[in-house]
């Protein structure tokens, strides 16, 4: 039922920002409870929450990227969205976007998209 689709360029210039766009199908984004989270893989590496937007449209960042993270969104579309800021070739990952059940449903990632990889190259 709830779908999450990621969407955006597939290479990006180092000192460019990367803008991903996550459009949402089933549920709604301002429904209450739910934050609308960015996690990343770089190849050979483990999982890295971003940030997330909650129903509200509220941010939350990782410390180690809140200065060059902005997550927004637009609710006429059902879409939200991820730009960083001044890439270099370690933000090349596959970046995902996922729901959180939120604080009153003790959070996780219940429902993601199928990842869109980002390449910068050197």
């Amino acid at each position: 039922q709830v779908q999450l689709q990621e969407s955006g360029p597939g290479l990006v210039l180092a000192s460019q920002t990367l803008s991903l766009t996550c459009t949402v199908s089933g549920t709604s984004i301002t429904t209450s409870s739910y934050y609308w989270s960015w996690i990343r893989q770089p190849p050979g590496k483990g999982l890295e929450w971003m940030g997330a937007i909650d129903y509200g449209g509220g941010p939350y960042y990782s410390p180690s990227l809140k200065s060059r993270t902005s997550i927004s969104r637009d609710t006429s579309k059902n879409q939200f969205t991820l730009q960083l800021s001044s890439v270099t070739p370690e933000d090349t990952a596959v970046y995902y976007c996922a729901r959180d059940r939120g604080r009153d449903n003790n959070y996780g990632l219940d429902y993601w998209g199928k990842g869109t990889l980002v390449t910068v190259p050197s």
